[in-house]
Order: C-alpha cells, then sequence, then structure tokens
C-alpha cells in the first residue's frame, strides 16, 4: 500500500514515480478540470521537475522604483516586500508569482540562492527568469516563461505573499502541491492530495502493463477494454 510519513516522503515519491500528465488525468477523473497552470510557463531546462507546496507571491506593475512619496510605505521599498517573501520561505516550499505584466524577469540567481538556502524546492513564475547560467549552475527547478534580462526593480513590486491566488484559470492557495515538468505544470489542492496521490501512482503503474500490452501488439480498443487507460 502507498504511504508517507511526511512532506520529505511525499515529494520524493512524487518526483520518483510522477509525472504532470498522470496526475491532470486523475484530477480531470476527480472533476477537477483546470489544475494546469498556463503552458507558457515552462522549465529552463528540459530534467528540471518541482514538487512541493505552494508560497503564492503577487507582484504588481510599479514604474519608478521605491519611494519617498507613495501612500503605502511598503512601496516605498526596493522591490516591496519581496525581499521579505523569499525570506519567509519554507523547507519544501515553492515560490509561485503572478499578477504583473510580462515585460521583466520575476526570478533571477540570487533569488534562486536565497531561496535554496531557505530549503525550498523550485520556483514557478508567470513571466520571465534571468540570471539563466547561474540558475543552471545551481540546478534550481525554475519554471517561466523564458529568458529575458531585464530587471523588476524599477518596474516592478510585491503586494503580498502565502496569499490565494490565480494565475491563468487556477486557484493556488498556500500548501498546495505544485507538481512540474516538462510537459506543465499543476495544482493539486491540499483538500485532495492524498486521493490525487494515490490515484496517480496507480494509474502510472496501469500504464506501465497498456506500455507493454501496445508494444507487444495488442490493438487500442482492445487495450482500452481490458486496462481502461490511455
Amino acid at each position: 500500500m502507498l504511504s508517507w510519513n511526511n512532506d520529505d516522503e511525499l515529494f520524493e515519491l512524487c518526483r520518483k514515480e510522477l509525472f504532470s500528465a498522470v496526475l491532470g488525468d486523475v484530477m480531470d477523473i476527480m472533476g477537477y478540470t483546470h489544475q494546469f497552470l498556463p503552458p507558457k510557463i515552462q522549465p529552463l531546462r528540459d530534467d528540471m521537475v518541482i514538487a512541493g507546496r505552494a508560497m503564492p507571491v503577487l507582484e504588481a506593475d510599479g514604474d519608478g522604483g521605491g519611494g519617498p512619496g507613495r501612500a503605502n510605505d511598503m512601496l516605498n521599498q526596493p522591490f516591496g516586500l519581496m525581499l521579505r517573501a523569499l525570506d519567509d520561505l519554507q523547507k519544501n516550499e515553492v515560490y509561485v508569482c503572478t499578477g504583473s505584466s510580462p515585460d521583466y524577469a520575476l526570478w533571477g540567481e540570487l533569488m534562486s540562492t536565497c531561496a535554496m538556502n531557505r530549503g525550498a524546492v523550485g520556483a514557478v513564475v508567470d513571466g520571465y527568469s534571468r540570471d539563466t547560467r547561474g540558475i543552471l549552475q545551481q540546478n534550481f527547478p525554475t519554471f517561466s516563461h523564458g529568458r529575458y534580462a531585464q530587471d523588476q526593480r524599477p518596474r516592478g513590486k510585491v503586494i503580498d505573499f502565502r496569499c490565494t491566488l490565480k494565475m491563468g484559470a487556477v486557484k493556488v492557495a498556500p500548501g498546495d502541491i505544485i507538481f512540474g515538468d516538462l510537459d506543465g505544470v499543476c495544482v493539486i489542492p491540499k483538500a485532495i492530495e492524498k486521493d490525487v496521490i494515490e490515484a496517480a501512482w496507480e494509474k502510472a503503474h496501469g500504464e506501465k502493463q497498456v506500455f507493454e500490452a501496445i508494444k507487444g501488439g495488442m490493438g487500442a480498443q482492445a487495450s482500452w477494454d481490458k486496462f481502461g487507460i490511455m
């Protein structure tokens, strides 16, 4: 029987045994049909895999950089709340950021270093990342729209974190599971995570049987009739 005792074991299992397609398929069957983040969010390197808990971060455009003179003192600070958000990251968490225009980078090498020091396991940003060589050297799983060096400091501010937000059609709440690989990033609501992980593990192992059957010559309809998996 599939089991785990803590998040370390859970996310190790996810990285080794599961993939985004099977997790998405299972959530579709359960009626959760909008759990994939926008497809433009891709890993910086094809073999990168993220499995961890969401630490959602809300960014907004803020031309002009820091204050003085802004009504909200937080907006007088460089990057707004970004530095506080980085320092608040916990073990096995994923920095998940959205809300701004796609005109500048939302993630970089120094942010990756800060996150790794806190035990975080990845970053998923609805925008660009930069310092690509540095991130790749650190092997820090980073998913973004792609590579673009323009800095966020004079262009954007983090205005909230550990908040529920929407990225594309998907609601992301603190503590939801984020799983990402070459085929996309999906969000598993915390309330259903156990059922999803168990069903996905069963489906993934069933697909191996289907693969061997089809490889051995079984037709598509016959394999569906026997296994109910495709």
